[in-house]
């Protein structure tokens, strides 16, 4: 039985989650501010995060920064305010998988969650890597290049790790779109252009004439080892 975290500083709004959570067959853990849904998070390691955006104190973004400190695996939901202005580009380099606006279908909301518990069990995990001269240990969230610590955001390990767990396969821009960043109608498909090109510029020995994170004209990149 998988177990979801909740972090939401709203009570009624928890308390709808927890029964509605429960109904589905999900295990429930509430939390009520940020420091106490980080504390839950060390403690009970869940299989799942859903986190509300603006909380007192430690606010949202800062908790999605310290789990994906803790973990690059464990998906996390955000729930914002439907007057609130969503930067997705931030969302998504924090490490968060989707978010839903207030107030939500609980219908949408189960379907979601689903959708990317689906993603995350999709292929084996890879723990460790190693490619040229590069090494990435995926748990403590490491890179080192000929011995040099090298810096990946959240969404560059989540990328990194999607097509480690598949090498030689070519994945599309609107795949990598669906399973990586989890927006299906993200606006366009240079923001993975872009994160190609930054991995390409970190791990590679002449970025400019890639053998590890291959372009394949017309069809989308895969990864070589």
């Amino acid at each position: 039985m998988e177990k979801i975290l909740v972090v939401e500083d709203d009570r009624a709004t928890r308390k709808a989650l927890q029964q509605m959570l429960h109904a589905e067959g999900y295990l429930v853990e509430m939390a009520q501010d940020g420091a106490q849904g980080i504390a839950l998070f060390r403690a009970s390691r869940p299989n799942f995060v859903i986190l509300d955006l603006r909380m007192p104190q430690i606010q949202g973004q800062d908790v999605c920064r310290e789990i994906r400190k803790e973990s690059e695996d464990v998906p996390i939901l955000i729930l914002t305010g439907s007057a609130e202005v969503v930067d997705r580009v931030l969302l998504l380099e924090l490490g968060a998988d989707d978010y839903v606006t207030k107030p939500f279908s609980p219908k949408e909301l189960v379907a979601r969650i689903r959708a990317i518990l689906r993603r995350s069990r999709r292929s084996p995990v890879v723990e460790q890597l190693y490619f040229g001269d590069v090494s990435v240990d995926f748990q403590k969230m490491e890179v080192f290049r000929s011995g040099k610590a090298i810096a990946l955001t959240p969404q560059e390990f989540k990328l990194l790790k999607y097509l480690a767990q598949s090498p030689e396969r070519v994945v599309s821009r609107d795949q990598l779109l669906s399973d990586v960043w989890g927006y299906n109608s993200y606006p366009s498909t240079r923001t993975v252009d872009s994160h190609i090109l930054t991995l390409r510029q970190k791990l590679e020995r002449d970025p400019s004439n890639p053998v590890h994170f291959v372009t394949v004209h017309n069809a989308g990149y895969k990864f070589v080892p």
